[in-house]
């Protein structure tokens, strides 16, 4: 069983990390975590909170001389805006204080439209809500890009790549048809909002701009393609072991995220059924048969068919604006303007990264559930002798 967990607030000293289960002996470059890790603090629209966090990983255990052990691996991200939040976030009790020096503590008792807050202090008792909005907040996915990390490592140890790039930016399309997941990749990198397509990623940069002036903010859409992946990973036989529920509820994870779809996605409603399923022809050389398209996004049933896997995901705008929307303050009762926390107009871009992230994760574990191993080695003769038997099936 591969998992992980995470702990830590947005302005508390630091985030934390344990990834449980992954093999002995996958390489893992500290270098290529912090790539990562930098990447989602990159992209245009992003807000002053990354120009403070220089986000770099600690790997604490479970790796050796650049090689993991098969124990589980420690992780630390230090936030470094701590510096600033010491009295606010810190662990021990506080004397009652007068309103004026609540205020100065950074109270929050106007809930965001679009945000945990009122649920959340509801839910729990929070008058105070930044005791939701600090662990609410999509700071801890910095944590969930490091796991994700190593988990690529592990994948392209396997021959799996995964990438992603943004599709849509407000009313902004990119048209990326005909281009290869690396094609795709290379492109994406080159952008300030990781967009393929140059012109688009133009536009996208324009909206944001005008979104910031008028306090506002801007969703997306982006995808995710891994290739290479081998046939029959995940399961027909029951729902909590189909890859792709368990693909969309990953992404669906993913602060903001309101849609995840596969493939055609939401666009398989709107046709017959003779444009939507992938005809199955005869392959070439050790693969006996393939599609003549991946409509279906490289799953069906739940169990992956050899094709690319495709994840997309909509994204709304980010909850805190500039010129905030009307709310009710959760100690007066009064009717006000919501909540101003420092915040992005404009977050599609590192949620990119972040799906990455989590396919990584899903895609590892599925993995690892169909070929097993305690080490890398050993996870390879296993899928090795599985492909073998799947060419003479």
């Amino acid at each position: 069983m591969l998992r992980y967990l995470t702990a830590g607030e947005s302005h508390g000293p630091a985030l934390m990390g344990i990834l449980e289960g992954l093999p002995a002996g996958i390489p893992v470059r500290l270098e290529r975590v912090n790539a990562e890790l930098a990447r989602r603090q990159g992209g245009y629209g992003r807000g002053r909170r990354m120009h403070i966090e220089r986000d770099r990983a600690e790997i604490l255990a479970g790796v050796r001389h650049g090689l993991t052990l098969g124990s589980p691996i420690g992780v630390l991200i230090r936030n470094r805006d701590w510096e600033n939040w010491q009295d606010v976030m810190r662990v021990e009790a506080r004397p009652e204080q007068p309103p004026a020096e609540r205020a100065r503590a950074r109270e929050l008792t106007r809930p965001r439209p679009g945000h945990a807050d009122l649920a959340g202090g509801v839910k729990y008792g929070h008058h105070d809500l930044r005791n939701v909005l600090e662990r609410a907040s999509a700071r801890e996915t910095a944590m969930r890009v490091a796991l994700g990390a190593i988990c690529l490592e592990f994948l392209e140890a396997l021959g799996i790549e995964v990438v992603s790039h943004v599709v849509a930016i407000g009313g902004v399309r990119a048209r990326t048809e005909g281009l290869s997941p690396a094609e795709l990749a290379e492109r994406a990198a080159a952008s300030p909002v990781y967009c393929a397509d140059p012109d688009a990623a133009q536009e996208m940069v324009v909206a944001i701009d005008r979104a910031r002036r008028e306090g506002d903010s801007l969703g997306g859409v982006f995808e995710v393609i891994a290739v290479n992946v081998p046939l029959g990973l995940g399961s027909h036989v029951t729902a909590d072991r189909r890859l792709d529920a368990r693909l969309a509820a990953a992404v669906m994870g993913i602060q903001a995220i309101k849609g995840v779809e596969i493939g055609l996605g939401f666009g398989v409603a709107a046709l017959p059924g003779s444009r939507v399923h992938d005809e199955i022809l005869r392959g070439e050389g050790e693969v006996w048969f393939r599609r003549a398209t991946n409509r279906a996004g490289g799953l069906e049933g739940g169990i992956t068919n050899g094709e690319p896997v495709v994840v997309r995901a909509a994204m709304k705008p980010i909850a805190t604006l500039y010129k905030p929307l009307r709310s009710v303050d959760v100690v007066t009762k009064e009717e006000v303007a919501a909540g101003v926390e420092r915040s992005d107009t404009c977050a599609v871009p590192a949620a990119s990264v972040v799906g990455r992230a989590v396919v990584a994760f899903v895609l590892a574990q599925a993995v690892l559930e169909k070929f097993g191993g305690d080490s890398l080695e050993e996870v390879r003769r296993n899928r090795d002798a599985f492909l073998a038997a799947v060419r003479s099936f």
